[in-house]
């Protein structure tokens, strides 16, 4: 398209803020418009700056997002977001949506990163509560632990404890119940009390087909 080869053909981008880099991409992973070349020097260029801490949390989801939608693969950009999230002193910057499509991305892409995927998992153990958490987020979390082989029972734990204890599941889409059950059945963490509430729920429902 007319945009991609504009920015392709730019000397440099150093005119683009970091939220510009991450909105086209996304916009164009969203879209399913495909182009190696831009993707590409987006990666160049952000790969090739000092530091990320001009990235706000969603700026860096969106573009790690983005290129795993795409299927692009850039291991030295996934890398440098790894690197740049492990080193902040906390993640309190980053909402449940930054944190679990971060991982999401990671593991879709399949760029192994056992140091990031335990930086987010002491985050979200350690938090007072997870209701902050939308269902598609923790599926998200879990999914990506179980796809990218990361063993934490921890977390695990945790967010079987919350699902467990909440007062219904009507806010989890059945898609969303089947990717946490899967995640929890791949990566060999038993939860009696999480599959009887899924269990109980979908027995309880009225209509399977929503």
């Amino acid at each position: 398209g007319k945009v991609a080869t504009h920015i392709v053909g730019l000397h440099d981008l150093g005119e683009f803020e970091p939220q510009h880099c991450s909105n086209i991409l996304w916009a164009f992973a969203k879209a399913g418009e495909t182009n190696a070349r831009l993707f590409q020097k987006m990666a160049d260029h952000v790969s090739g700056l000092n530091h990320l801490s001009s990235f706000m949390p969603q700026a860096l989801t969106n573009l790690v997002w983005a290129f795993a939608t795409a299927g692009e693969s850039n291991p030295t950009l996934f890398q440098k977001v790894a690197d740049h999230i492990i080193e902040l002193n906390n993640l309190n910057s980053f909402n449940s949506q930054d944190l679990s499509n971060t991982l999401w991305a990671f593991a879709k892409a399949g760029e192994s990163n056992p140091r990031l995927f335990q930086k987010v998992a002491d985050h979200i153990i350690g938090l007072s509560d997870l209701s902050w958490f939308k269902s598609q987020a923790l599926s998200n979390t879990v999914w990506a632990f179980a796809k990218a082989g990361e063993s934490n029972p921890r977390l695990f734990h945790r967010v079987a404890d919350h699902i467990s204890g909440l007062n219904h599941l009507n806010s989890f889409m059945p898609q969303t119940l089947s990717i946490i059950v899967w995640a929890f059945a791949t990566a060999g963490e038993s939860s009696p009390r999480l599959f009887q509430k899924v269990a109980g729920h979908i027995i309880g429902s009225t209509d399977l087909n929503s």
